[in-house]
């Protein structure tokens, strides 16, 4: 079942529809806590969630310490030191809003205040109403008047100290006054105002970078980065709303804690409204949502809490929440419109998004023509056809969501859609087939040089364990896509110091050069890039599948690039394999074969065997691969690459793409050597045998030619000069190779010698 499938109540029995619930909200909160990426809309989760807490009320036997709703989100990411928090940092319980066809829309919030009311023991306690902010949840911990650390809320007990980060709002105080307390912590939430997150937008759109999702989502991966200049960059700001652990002269109330914030000069939660008695509230939460539009920034609810602290500690909480609060969600604003068309986006991972191109809509104060269906999957659910007329909500009033279909006023004509069929199985940016990895929802794009992956695929290839040229990065390889100076990773060795140093890295008003100085550094590193040993070529295309450590071991096993690109042993472990699992098949006492004429079955397997054993001998000598039998009827066959890795590498080899780079790269004099392959692997000694060449300067051939010549006698041919050099082949010129033999006496031959050496005289 997709994990976005919401099956039907009565198709289950309690304890699956439990597991069911369990393991999307867990799935989705990963992608909300953790990757702030989320895939389904509030209204979606919340709605989730609310049927998962009604059937642990119906069956408390299926409560378990790991279900959701006794456990807050956990965001808790590598990269960073854990605090643990002196007090848990717990969730609010939710509580909603319904239609007006539902009774009462604020019947929830009237159950809350009532239970609250019943008790305490008392007809109207107070209470605090605010807007319920749509950011993420931090503390900051003063000692002393310092700022000790800030965390974000983790798993409840356990956060990430983001202090560094947390430094760059300027409305945070890094010290308080001097009648500060000696201990204070303070809760609060990091967001992003909707006018900057904008302008954020704006000037990523116009830096030629993709649009950021929402601002919630902008603010949660912008707070988990490790590069503090980047989130200085990033416009984030902070408001408190609660109190951790404490020090200091006693606080009764709500209205001391606010007093004591806007002594310390922190941010404080607006507007907040005090009441008392169940029809005050009820006007104080609706005050809110008209208030809440005109803040600035995302709020989806207000938030509830007992006003007396010595009445919230005699309550206490649950294991996630308190018992005296509650945060009430309003229902998002929905209005119909008609899905005119689909389009398709490439990002700059390869990823293909389909968007619906809406008629125009208005929404939370704003026109609403666009809206994300995530993937192919999203669409199948929903089943979300053109033409059709869809129910459009803003989930945390940023994000444009199609909630479902009106299938009543579907067009006749209309018919499911097919991302595949849409493109015609190409990528409408380059023209390249486009392919699904095994166990993933998203069509992809893996043409290394499409132009929309261009900046991406760049920083990639640039760094530290590809081609190691670290001065060209992310805003760089933006530049240089954005003002057309290169179209794909391989472009960066037609550049020129005069090119790469006139690139502006800021904007026309404001703009700010390369330099010269950066550009020739850059430049020489993509020269020594050049000679970098396959390995480390293998890792810049970004191939599926093929990452450093499959990089290393394709390596061993070839001893260049066009050699791999020849596909001799690709081909041969894909073919041995599926001998092997032909010879498998036809096991005499295998099920499938009972009533076969055995005779007929051990010729099949004598002549497959038989085949095996000539393909294979070459390679299990060399050490290539194991092939052994398991038992008298099965043999055992262990590819060392792995079967898909194999056929990625084959496949990206003959693919148009493959050929193209490797036509590039011709171009460029560049076939990158294996330092990990073994001279004595080949088949035969060759009269090279235990030598190792280096070759220089202009020969009268390509080098990779010279270099094939020299590993097919069975020697060995690198890109630098070693104390394990044998020879540097050194024709016209030669500079820093020939140099440092000298230095380290190398013998030095010219290309006639070496031919000599390779016809054995």
């Amino acid at each position: 079942m997709d994990l976005f499938e919401f099956a039907s109540k009565s198709a289950l029995v309690p304890s699956e529809r439990h597991a069911e619930l369990c393991r999307i909200i867990r799935h989705n909160n990963e992608l909300y806590y953790a990757q702030a990426q989320p895939e389904i809309s509030d209204a979606e989760y919340d709605a989730l969630y609310r049927e998962l807490e009604e059937l642990e009320a119906a069956h408390p036997e299926l409560i378990t310490n790991e279900s959701p709703t006794q456990n807050v989100g956990n965001d808790l990411t590598e990269g960073f030191r854990k605090v643990r928090h002196p007090r848990p940092m717990q969730s609010i319980d939710d509580i909603f809003e319904h239609k007006p066809d539902a009774g009462e829309t604020d019947a929830e919030l009237v159950d809350f205040y009532n239970r609250l009311s019943r008790t305490l023991g008392q007809e109207a306690p107070q209470v605090v109403v605010e807007p319920k902010i749509d950011g993420c949840a931090v503390t900051l911990m003063y000692r002393s008047g310092k700022l000790e650390y800030a965390a974000t809320r983790g798993d409840g007990t356990t956060g990430d100290d983001i202090t560094a980060n947390i430094l760059t709002i300027k409305s945070i105080p890094r010290t308080l006054p001097e009648n500060a307390p000696s201990l204070l912590e303070v809760r609060g939430e990091v967001y992003m105002p909707f006018a900057e997150f904008n302008k954020l937008n704006e000037q990523r759109d116009a830096e030629g970078l993709p649009a950021l999702a929402n601002p919630r989502n902008a603010t949660a991966g912008t707070i988990k980065l490790l590069d503090v200049n980047e989130v200085a960059a990033r416009p984030l700001a902070f408001i408190a709303h609660g109190l951790g652990e404490y020090e200091g002269t006693p606080l009764h109330s709500a209205a001391d804690f606010i007093s004591l914030l806007e002594r310390m000069g922190i941010p404080v939660n607006a507007p907040i409204i005090y009441a008392s008695g169940v029809d005050a509230v009820r006007r104080a939460v609706k005050d809110i949502d008209n208030l809440r539009r005109n803040l600035g920034y995302g709020t989806d609810g207000a938030v509830i809490k007992l006003s007396d602290f010595a009445l919230r500690e005699h309550l206490g909480s649950t294991a996630r929440a308190p018992r005296w609060a509650a945060a009430f969600k309003y229902l998002p604003e929905q209005k119909e419109t008609v899905l005119r068309a689909i389009t398709i986006q490439v990002g700059r991972t390869g990823v293909l998004t389909p968007v619906a191109e809406l008629e125009p809509v208005h929404l939370s104060g704003t026109t609403v023509s666009r809206a994300t269906l995530h993937n192919q999957d999203e669409i199948a659910r929903k089943d979300i056809r053109i033409g059709d007329t869809v129910l459009v909500e803003k989930s945390g009033e940023i994000i444009p969501a199609i909630v479902h279909v009106n299938k009543d006023k579907r067009p006749a004509d209309a018919l499911p859609y097919s991302l595949y069929n849409a493109v015609n199985g190409v990528c409408p940016c380059c023209g390249e087939p486009i392919s699904q990895e095994l166990g993933q929802v998203a069509w992809r794009c893996t043409n290394f040089t499409c132009t929309a992956q261009a900046a991406m695929r760049t920083t990639y290839f640039c760094k530290r364990e590809a081609l190691d040229v670290e001065s060209l990065g992310g805003t760089v390889a933006e530049a240089l896509v954005r003002t057309g100076m290169i179209s794909s990773p391989l472009d960066l060795f037609n550049l020129t110091v005069e090119q790469l140093g006139s690139l502006n890295l800021g904007t026309e008003d404001e703009p700010r050069r390369f330099g010269e100085k950066n550009a020739a550094k850059a430049l020489d590193a993509l020269n020594k890039a050049r000679t970098l040993p396959l390995e480390r070529w293998l890792t810049a295309f970004g191939i599926p599948t093929i990452g450093v450590t499959t990089s290393r071991l394709v390596s061993k096993y070839h001893p260049s690039l066009i050699r791999l690109a020849e596909g001799e042993y690709l081909n041969a472990l894909l073919i041995i394999e599926e001998l092997v699992g032909k010879f498998n098949a036809l096991n005499p006492k295998a099920r499938a074969n009972k009533g076969s004429d055995p005779l007929e079955l051990k010729n099949q397997r004598d002549c497959i065997f038989a085949e095996l054993m000539q393909l294979s001998e070459e390679y299990v000598q060399r050490g290539y691969i194991k092939l052994e039998k398991e038992s008298e009827n099965k043999l055992k066959f262990t590819n060392p690459l792995g079967s898909v890795s194999t056929q990625k590498l084959k496949s990206w080899f003959i693919s148009a793409t493959g050929k193209a780079v490797m036509d590039t790269l011709s171009t460029l004099d560049i076939n990158p050597i294996s330092e990990r392959y073994e001279a004595d692997m080949n088949s035969s000694g060759g009269v090279l045998s235990g030598l190792t060449f280096v070759l220089t300067g202009a020969l009268s051939r390509p080098r990779p030619e010279f270099e094939r010549m020299i590993v097919d006698a069975g020697g060995k041919a690198t890109g630098s000069v070693t104390k394990k050099t044998s020879f540097l082949v050194a024709g016209e010129g030669g500079g820093s190779k020939r140099d440092k033999a000298v230095k380290l006496n190398i013998p030095i031959i010219d290309e006639n010698t070496l031919l000599t050496m390779l016809k054995g005289e």
